[in-house]
């Protein structure tokens, strides 16, 4: 393996406005996004207000399984349904 002198980097005035300039664009970004989601926030908070005090009461668990499409069926009965009719 041939072995070669470090390489001199020389940082010059362009290549620090240069990055200066996408640093700023790239907060600018973060900060539109940012400002996005909070809108976004109040709207589902909004939202969810609206539904705790609609004329529709349901629980906090009947509403999650109303969202993901879960309607779980009522359980069969005692020991029996499981184990037949002997007795322990």
């Amino acid at each position: 393996m041939l072995r070669r002198k470090p390489t001199r980097l020389e940082l010059k005035l362009d290549d620090i406005e240069e990055f200066e300039s996408i640093r700023k664009d790239l907060e600018s970004r973060k900060k539109q996004r940012e400002e996005a989601e909070a809108a976004a926030v109040g709207e589902e908070a909004a939202t969810a207000a609206a539904i705790a005090l609609g004329t529709d009461h349901k629980s906090r668990e009947q509403i999650i399984n109303d969202r993901i499409g879960y309607k779980p069926q009522p359980k069969a009965g005692g020991r029996t349904t499981h184990f037949g009719n002997f007795e322990f």
